[in-house]
């Protein structure tokens, strides 16, 4: 797996995650297991991996220098 995600895409991620899983404990029966796909977001954020990234080809790493 090579990594596409990056930079701010990954803070965002990472953050929109945390805050949909919060949902969890605030709402009630069974729509509170909605907030578990929190864990998407959260998962490629900490992951630097997007599976839908690589099927569309994008990239929001930053370009390594060589040499």
């Amino acid at each position: 797996m090579k990594s596409n995600v990056g930079g701010i895409d990954k803070i965002l991620r990472i953050a929109a995650g945390l805050i949909v899983l919060g949902l969890f404990f605030v709402l009630e029966g069974n729509a509170r297991y909605w907030a578990l796909v929190g864990l998407v977001p959260l998962f490629t954020g900490l992951f630097n991996f997007c599976p839908l990234y690589s099927i569309i080809g994008v990239n929001t790493c930053p370009m390594k220098k060589a040499g």
